[in-house]
C-alpha cells in the first residue's frame, strides 16, 4: 500500500493511527463543502437538498408505522377524554426526564394533568418495579406510560396485569423475543417491528415519546376534539427533544439530527422555563448548541438522579413558576459540582484497576463504595482512553454489582450483556449497542468477564484494527480561518454518528510551541507563504504527541490534523484548531 493510499500521505502519525479520507474518492471540487461532508456522513447525492437543512416535515415517518403505537395513541386518547388519572414513570436520567416531561406538558395542554414517578437510582434502580407499579394502582392511577424503561420489565408488567392496571411502554432499548405484558408496547428495537419502523432504532426514548404526543394529537383530531378548542403545539417541545437525544449520545442521523437541528431552535427561544433557567445557572451566555446539550445542560439534569433526588429534572422541566425553576437550576448545579468530585476519585480507582485488564478485550472493572451515579460516565471516559468496550461495576456490602458499559463504533454491547443474561450470568441486563446498564450477583464478575471478552473478541479486533483518524480536508495554514468554521457548521449538528469534522493543515513550521494551563500544549503553525494559525493539544504535554511537538526543530514541517473552532479571543475572521494527532511532512 502506497503513500497515496493514505489521506496527506500519512501511513502512521506520531499516535500510531493511519490517516484516512472519511469519505473514498476524495473531494469532487463542483460540491460545496457542506454537500462533501454530507456524502461522508451516508447521505446520498440524490438526497443532498433534504439533508442540508434538516426538517421535521422532510424526516418524520408516519407513527402508524410502528407497532402498538395506534393502540397506545387510542388508549391515552380515551384517558385525555374521560380524564383518567395517568402516571408517567421515566428513567432517572436526561433520556427519561425529557421523555417525561415532555408527555407531561402536552397533556396538560390538552387538560389532563398526569403525575410523574421516577425511581431513586440507589434504593430501587432502572425501571419499574412490580411493587411501584401496584402502589400506584393502589393510589388511584388508571394508567401508566413508561418511558425510556420497560423493555425487560416483565415481571413487573406482571404485577400491574394481576393488579388490572394498564401499562404503555415507551422505550428504545432492546427488546428480547418475549414482550412483557403491557397494554401495548412501542419499541423500534422490538424483534418483530416492521422495516419501517425498525429504520428508527436510533431514536432516543424522547424521540419516541414525541412520536406518540403526535400520535395522539391526531387520534384526538379525528375524534373532534378541536372543533370547538385550538389544537395544542407540538413542535415547541422539540427542545426536550433535541436535549434528551444528545445526551442519550443517540446517533444524530435522519430523524434524529431534524430533531436536535429544529429543537435548538425552538431552545434559543427560551419557552422551557426550566431549561432557560438551567442555561443561566450552567452560565452559558449565548443560546445553545449541540455541545452545550451534551457537556452542560445534560450533566446538570443528569445529576439529580445520580447524587441527588431522581426526580428534580423533570421538576424542573415542567415548571411553571420562576422561582421554582431557578431553585432546581441552582441545586442541580450544585449537585453537578458534588457529581465530578465524586467521578474524578472513581475514575481514578478504575485507572488503576483497569491497568490489569488493558489487553482484554472487553474491560471489566469493579470496585465497593463506588457511587453507582457515576459509574456510566467512568465507563466512557475508559472506553475513549482504551478504546474497548468498558463496564464499571459498584458492588454493594453484600457483593452485588450495579454495572454500566460503554462501547465502541461496531461492537453492540448491549445484545452481548441481553445474551449474558439469557446465559444466567445476570440479575439483570440490557441497553443498546453503545452503552448498556447490568446488574451481576457475588463473585460473578469472572464468569461475565470471560463470556463477554470471549462473545465478543472477534468485533473488537475488527473494530479497534481499523481505527484510523478521518479526514475531511485538507488546507493549507491559510485556510483555516474563522469562515470555515461557518461552512463546516453547515454540515451539523454534529454528535454521535455524524462526527464533528477532521481537518488537516500542512505543511507548516512550528513557531511559539510551550505549554499552558494544566497540561496543553499551544502554538502557531506557518506555511511556506507566512499564513499561520493557532493550534492547541490539550491534557498533551507528557504524551508522545506533546512531547514531539514540544521539541520539533524551528525547520522541520508537520501536517496537524483536527477540529477547526472560531477563535472567540480575537472574533473576526480568526479560527484556531484544537489538535487530535500530527504526523512529519
Amino acid at each position: 500500500m502506497g503513500r497515496e493510499d493514505f489521506a496527506c500521505g500519512v501511513s502512521a502519525s506520531l499516535l500510531g493511527q493511519p490517516w484516512r479520507w472519511r469519505r473514498n474518492g476524495g473531494d469532487d471540487l463542483s460540491l460545496s463543502l457542506t454537500d462533501q461532508l454530507l456524502l461522508a456522513r451516508g447521505v446520498e447525492q440524490s438526497d443532498l437538498a433534504r439533508h442540508r437543512q434538516p426538517t421535521i416535515r422532510d424526516f418524520l415517518p408516519d407513527p402508524s408505522v410502528f407497532k402498538d403505537m395506534d393502540k397506545a395513541a387510542e388508549r391515552l386518547a380515551d384517558a385525555v377524554e374521560k380524564q383518567e388519572a395517568v402516571t408517567i414513570f421515566g428513567d432517572y436520567d436526561v433520556d427519561g426526564a425529557t421523555s417525561s416531561a415532555l408527555l407531561v406538558l402536552l397533556l396538560r395542554r390538552l387538560g389532563l394533568e398526569a403525575g410523574t414517578y421516577i425511581p431513586d437510582r440507589l434504593m430501587e434502580g432502572y425501571g419499574p418495579s412490580g411493587d411501584a407499579l401496584v402502589r400506584l394502582k393502589q393510589s388511584g392511577a388508571d394508567l401508566v406510560v413508561t418511558v425510556d424503561c420497560g423493555a425487560q420489565a416483565f415481571a413487573a408488567l406482571e404485577a400491574a396485569a394481576d393488579a388490572s392496571l394498564d401499562v404503555i411502554i415507551c422505550d428504545h432499548h432492546q427488546c428480547a423475543a418475549e414482550l412483557p405484558k403491557a397494554y401495548a408496547v412501542i419499541n423500534p428495537n422490538r424483534l418483530d417491528e416492521s422495516d419501517d419502523g425498525a429504520a428508527h432504532g436510533h431514536l432516543a426514548a424522547v424521540g419516541m415519546a414525541f412520536l406518540l404526543g403526535v400520535a395522539l394529537v391526531r387520534e384526538l383530531r379525528k375524534r373532534g376534539r378541536f372543533t370547538q378548542s385550538a389544537e395544542p403545539s407540538i413542535i415547541d417541545l422539540l427542545d426536550l427533544v433535541a436535549l434528551g437525544t444528545v445526551a442519550d449520545v443517540a446517533r444524530l442521523k435522519t430523524l434524529n439530527r431534524a430533531f436536535v437541528t429544529q429543537g435548538l431552535k425552538v431552545m434559543s427561544g427560551g419557552k422551557n422555563l426550566g431549561l432557560a433557567s438551567l442555561a443561566e445557572a450552567a452560565r452559558l451566555v449565548k443560546a445553545p448548541s449541540c455541545r452545550d446539550l451534551g457537556f452542560a445542560l445534560g450533566p446538570r439534569i443528569n445529576a439529580g438522579g445520580r447524587v441527588g433526588k431522581s426526580d428534580l429534572g423533570v421538576r424542573l422541566l415542567t415548571s411553571t413558576d420562576p422561582e421554582e425553576a431557578r431553585t432546581i437550576a441552582v441545586e442541580l448545579d450544585r449537585l453537578n459540582e458534588e457529581r465530578r468530585a465524586i467521578e474524578m476519585l472513581v475514575t481514578e480507582a478504575a485507572e488503576q484497576q483497569s491497568a490489569e485488564h488493558a489487553a482484554d478485550p472487553v474491560v471489566i472493572v469493579s470496585g465497593k463504595g463506588w457511587h453507582p451515579g457515576v459509574i456510566g460516565i467512568v465507563a466512557g471516559r475508559l472506553k475513549e482512553k482504551l478504546h474497548r468496550p468498558t463496564i464499571v461495576i459498584a458492588e454493594d456490602e453484600d457483593g452485588t454489582g450495579k454495572g454500566s458499559g460503554r462501547s465502541i463504533s461496531g461492537v453492540d454491547l448491549g445484545a452481548a450483556v441481553l445474551a449474558a443474561k439469557d446465559n444466567g450470568l445476570l440479575i439483570a441486563g440490557g441497553g443498546h449497542a453503545m452503552a448498556a446498564g447490568l446488574t451481576v450477583a457475588p463473585s460473578g464478575v469472572e464468569a461475565l468477564r470471560a463470556f463477554l471478552c470471549e462473545r465478543l473478541a472477534r468485533d473488537i479486533e475488527q473494530a479497534v484494527g481499523a481505527r484510523a483518524l478521518l479526514l475531511d480536508a485538507a488546507l493549507a495554514p491559510g485556510g483555516v480561518v474563522g469562515g470555515l468554521c461557518d461552512e463546516l457548521d453547515s454540515g451539523g449538528p454534529y454528535g454521535a454518528g455524524w462526527p464533528n469534522p477532521k481537518i488537516a493543515a500542512g505543511p507548516a513550521r512550528l513557531m511559539r510551541v510551550g505549554i499552558v494551563g494544566n497540561g496543553h500544549v499551544r502554538g502557531i503553525a506557518c506555511g511556506p507563504d507566512g499564513k499561520s494559525f493557532k493550534w492547541i493539544a490539550f491534557r498533551s504535554a507528557e504524551t508522545p504527541l506533546g512531547e514531539a511537538l514540544l521539541a520539533s526543530p524551528a525547520d522541520k514541517t508537520w501536517w496537524l490534523a483536527g477540529s477547526i473552532k472560531r477563535d472567540e479571543w480575537n472574533g473576526g475572521n480568526a479560527a484556531e484548531m484544537h489538535l487530535d494527532d500530527a504526523a512529519p511532512a
